[in-house]
């Protein structure tokens, strides 16, 4: 546990990925494979169940270091972090004395796990005796796995990349070795190196081909339209279907397995031909109109375990494909998009359309006339256009200039702010999470929660305001004079019956402090519900 803790700091503390990528492979180079196995679990994003109730967590620290709960909730507040606020108090009271060093695994599988089976005070006793054998540090991270808030800064590419160099293997090999679900076991870390499979390969998926944003400058070095394979961009899950050996798995690009989510699609890629892995975006999808149903409509089957014939009826999908990665046992990621697209298109004509389509190409003469077809985005229910250059191969993850996304420019209106709430993590302390409203009449009606897109500099001045205009407090919640007005950006709205004002945004985010502008000057319920049209 103390080596595995050395590693979360040392990963901490540096912004440089060769820092990261060196703390990485000393770690990997040394470490048991029992113990690695559960490192590359964490490290790959990937959580335990959460075993035991956040209050009862406080409460028993509270009660080892002789504090109130009030005490502990009140010291969470300043922090920010539960792990970290249990660890200081912790750490605070406890006696010098003999320090153990239990093993992650042993910490893992024999402490952690086996806690979701037993009752409250055993879960109490056990948690109690590790927390007085854990230094601080290690502590920290023992309450991190606790409350499943165990994250660290880098990404599956650098632990991919570590790993690879240790195994004498290419980074994209080492990432499809970790894709799908990860069995955290000794022999599993140790097939990494020796090439050996622990499970049914061809369930894993590739790792999937990203793209960046278009800038100006991309834009102006993009060069002839006929050089580029230009789509539209879906707003549904991306996703990979794989048909190996007559099985039908789809995989989102989160890397969860959906296949029971939608089992209509994975019916009819039951009689698709064997032996290919597709690319795509799951869509629900309207038949009357032609085109996408809204996202929120997709919502309704996300996170379930199964999917009754009621939602399927009502919410119908489809797989819309637009890239093929392998067929007939052959990895086609190498070709460019143009080939890999017309292997797609032959393979295409021997399959039924139910569930399935392929996704159309866009033709123009011109980026004028691409840029146009473009600003039809939303009437199509799509996020903007994809631009693929027809030589580029399926990379593992982003290449810059291989692979654009030019997504329509975000809805905005200008709103004031009502409530604020204290964050978390580098945050802790200070108020940046807040709710802002827009006028119905006489009233300000919350439309959107927001906390990303201001600069550190005016989140303190913005905190400073709060804490000297605060009106009214609910719980950790301040109710703040309805003054300052910020511009809010957010790419879709629908109407909603859970919200008072009978709208919903997706991804709302702030673009800027209007320091310019009075609060009676902010955007309207008639002017949100104008965007309805457009949305």
């Amino acid at each position: 546990m103390r080596r595995f803790t050395e590693l979360f700091m040392e990963l901490d503390a540096s912004n440089r990925k060769t820092a990261k990528l060196a703390a990485l492979k000393r770690y990997f180079a040394e470490v048991p494979a029992a113990d690695g196995a559960w490192t590359v679990f964490f490290l790959t994003g990937q959580r335990l169940k959460r075993p035991i109730k956040s209050r009862d967590f406080r409460e028993w620290a509270g009660a080892v270091c002789g504090y109130p709960t009030w005490m502990v909730e009140a010291c969470y507040g300043h922090v920010g972090d539960l792990a970290e606020t249990l660890a200081l108090l912790l750490t605070e009271r406890k006696e010098a004395g003999q320090q153990s060093d239990l093993p992650l695994h042993a910490l893992v599988e024999e402490v952690i796990v086996p806690l979701r089976g037993m009752e409250p005070a055993a879960q109490r006793e056990r948690v109690v005796e590790v927390w007085s054998q854990l230094d601080g540090e290690s502590c920290f991270i023992f309450n991190k796995l606790i409350t499943g808030g165990f994250r660290v800064g880098v990404s599956l590419a650098i632990v991919s990349a570590a790993l690879a160099e240790l195994a004498g293997v290419e980074p994209a090999v080492m990432a499809h070795r970790l894709m799908g679900t990860w069995e955290p076991t000794a022999a599993a870390y140790r097939s990494l190196f020796s090439g050996e499979s622990t499970g049914d390969e061809s369930a894993k998926p590739y790792p999937f081909c990203l793209a960046y944003p278009l800038d100006e400058s991309a834009r102006a070095a993009l060069g002839r339209v006929e050089d580029w394979q230009i789509e539209w961009k879906w707003d549904g899950i991306r996703a990979q279907l794989i048909k190996r050996g007559g099985e039908v798995i789809i995989w989102s690009r989160g890397e969860e397995m959906v296949t029971e989510q939608f089992p209509e699609v994975a019916e009819a890629a039951a009689h698709w031909p064997d032996a290919v892995v597709l690319d795509g975006e799951l869509l629900a999808w309207s038949d009357s109109e032609n085109r996408p149903a809204p996202f929120s409509d997709l919502q309704r089957r996300l996170g379930r375990k199964t999917v009754g014939p009621k939602l399927q009826r009502e919410v119908p999908v489809i797989f819309m494909v637009y890239d093929v990665l392998e067929m007939d046992e052959e990895d086609l990621r190498g070709l460019g998009s143009a080939e890999r697209r017309q292997r797609l298109e032959r393979w295409v004509e021997g399959v039924p359309e139910a569930c399935f389509r392929l996704s159309p190409q866009i033709k123009a003469e011109s980026w004028e006339a691409v840029a146009q077809l473009r600003e039809k985005s939303r009437r199509r229910r799509v996020e903007g256009l994809m631009l693929k250059r027809n030589d580029a191969v399926y990379h593992a993850g982003r290449k810059k200039g291989d692979w654009w996304k030019w997504k329509v420019a975000p809805f905005t209106v200008d709103a004031v702010m009502v409530y604020a709430q204290q964050g978390h993590g580098r945050r802790a302390g200070l108020y940046t999470d807040y709710t802002f409203s827009v006028w119905s009449g006489e009233q300000l009606l919350p439309i959107a929660k927001a906390y990303s897109g201001l600069s550190d500099a005016e989140i303190r001045k913005v905190d400073r305001w709060i804490r000297q205009n605060t009106l009214d407090s609910h719980g950790p919640v301040r109710v703040v004079r309805p003054e300052l007005v910020f511009e809010i950006a957010f790419e879709g709205i629908l109407e909603s019956k859970r919200h008072k004002s009978g709208l919903a945004v997706r991804f709302p985010r702030i673009l800027r402090w209007r320091i310019d502008k009075p609060p009676n000057e902010a955007d309207t319920l008639e002017t949100m519900q104008g965007l309805l049209d457009r949305g």
